[in-house]
């Protein structure tokens, strides 16, 4: 992008004095806050064909059709389908030849006088990239984080008109049309949490990738994939759900992560407000575990995600490096059980206290965010050799953590009841353990205990076919079939 960021006015007079876009507001909730702008700074009357409101829900059901929820994805498209639908009918024999046709739609719950509620909406627009073409979307979903309905109208005014304006004149640059979403907000003001390019024009846009990147852009915290592999709206996927996360590299996804997962599963069910068939479980990939910054291998991040979503699960990518931040994001969509499935290594991690420097209350204070409402931990045990070289890694003094092992199914191994922390922080451990916040599995497989991901790809590289038994069927068929990892005939 240039240096000067261009002022909110700008854009929109830049868009006013083109008299070759012209279109339609319609806005629902916060007032008419974007289209406010083109108003004030004149030249509108080449730009604006029509400004609209309907606030009452009978006049919007009788205008755009009928909708489970007032301000979701499935009425922003409502609106943008009619209002764009009644440009081409009314003006396409007299400007259709010299007008770029586009209709921008928001529906928005912002703070209410009564408070206390989520303020989120939706914002699309629908265009053309030349006259006469066949029309593009861009589809967004924000979160408002002003306190004040006052102060969340000026951010819905300003990040609408970085839509329109970067729709235009950024469209050929995903990454720059991103960032200037943020121009005259900053990132304290209004969370991006979804974006979606369609149609025509759009064919090779990736919206994962769009995804990705507003993660790496500081737009949001976190991305959500759903089943299919698609982009989606965490609200859609997790309100009212239980919720069983792991997290992992999953280069590749593979059998002992298809393990702990289920083993976690099979004691995440008997919990009391745990309905098996309304659990959502997801496979989170934290930002640092695939790449530094934006120095990211899209293609192997694309295949960690495929073939995640080809064994019908979620994957969330975020920016959460510590768990009690993961639980408190999951938080905002429910209020259900919340299990987070980890390895031995993982539940260690999070009793160095190295990690929580940047916490006035230190360990303490992270572990009573993670642990205050409803969270459990279901850990993975670990084979002695594999936590000696954890121990390695993170420089341990043995006498900071003896190794005690434990026979289950005939295997020795370390769990989270034989594993003891720092002295210091024993007591801490065995309260967490006592009110069962951390909890054991001894339902494991042992065969999967020795499999490790980067021997996986070692394997594959170097075409020894006995990989193919550390990983899911359908894994594997992706592996070969697109030739992921170094994989060779």
């Amino acid at each position: 992008m240039s240096e000067k960021i261009l002022s909110t006015d700008e854009k929109a007079l830049s868009v006013n004095l083109d008299e070759t876009k012209y279109g339609t507001f319609a806005e629902i909730g916060a007032g008419q806050e974007v289209v406010r702008h083109f108003f004030q700074v004149g030249a509108t009357a080449g730009t604006v064909a029509k400004s609209m409101s309907a606030y009452d829900m009978k006049f919007s059901d009788e205008i755009y059709g009928n909708c489970d929820r007032y301000v979701s994805r499935q009425r922003v498209v409502q609106m943008l389908e009619h209002e764009y639908s009644l440009l081409e009918e009314r003006l396409r024999d007299t400007r259709g030849e010299r007008s770029t046709f586009f209709a921008f739609s928001n529906t928005v719950a912002a703070q209410s006088f009564r408070g206390g509620r989520d303020c989120h909406g939706w914002l699309g627009i629908r265009f053309q990239l030349t006259p006469q073409a066949a029309p593009s979307d861009i589809i967004l979903h924000v979160r408002l984080l002003d306190e004040t309905n006052l102060q969340q109208q000026d951010a819905l005014g300003i990040i609408g008109v970085n839509l329109v304006y970067g729709a235009f004149f950024y469209r050929d640059n995903p990454r720059e049309f991103i960032q200037s979403l943020s121009d005259n907000l900053g990132h304290d003001r209004i969370e991006v949490d979804m974006i979606q390019f369609l149609g025509a024009g759009f064919e090779e846009v990736d919206n994962r990738i769009l995804s990705l990147m507003l993660v790496q852009e500081g737009l949001t915290k976190s991305a959500l994939f759903n089943t299919e592999g698609k982009v989606s709206q965490p609200a859609e996927a997790f309100y009212k759900k239980a919720i069983l996360v792991e997290r992992g590299s999953f280069q590749p996804v593979n059998n002992v992560h298809i393990d702990m997962l289920r083993c976690a599963k099979e004691r995440f069910c008997k919990l009391e407000d745990v309905d098996e068939s309304e659990v959502c479980v997801l496979f989170e990939l934290n930002l640092a575990s695939i790449g530094d910054g934006k120095e990211i291998d899209l293609s192997d991040f694309l295949s960690r995600v495929d073939t995640i979503t080809a064994l019908g699960h979620h994957v969330l990518i975020s920016n959460y490096l510590e768990y009690y931040r993961l639980s408190s994001y999951l938080r905002t969509w429910t209020k259900k059980s919340l299990g987070i499935v980890l390895g031995l290594s993982n539940m260690a991690d999070i009793f160095q206290e190295a990690y929580y420097e940047n916490l006035g209350g230190g360990i303490l204070e992270a572990f009573g965010r993670l642990f205050k409402q409803n969270v459990k931990l279901y850990v993975y045990p670990m084979t002695h050799a594999s936590f000696k070289k954890y121990q390695e890694i993170r420089r341990i003094p043995e006498d900071d953590a003896p190794l005690q092992l434990e026979s289950l199914q005939g295997v020795p191994v370390i769990t989270a009841t034989s594993y003891r922390p720092a002295t210091h922080l024993k007591p801490l451990y065995q309260y967490v353990m006592e009110h069962d916040f951390i909890e054991s599995m001894d339902n494991f497989d042992p065969n999967c205990l020795d499999v490790v991901s980067r021997d996986i790809i070692s394997k594959i590289t170097h075409r020894d076919q006995d990989w193919e038994k550390d990983v899911p069927a359908e894994v594997a068929e992706i592996i070969k079939t697109r030739k992921l990892w170094g994989y060779s005939d």
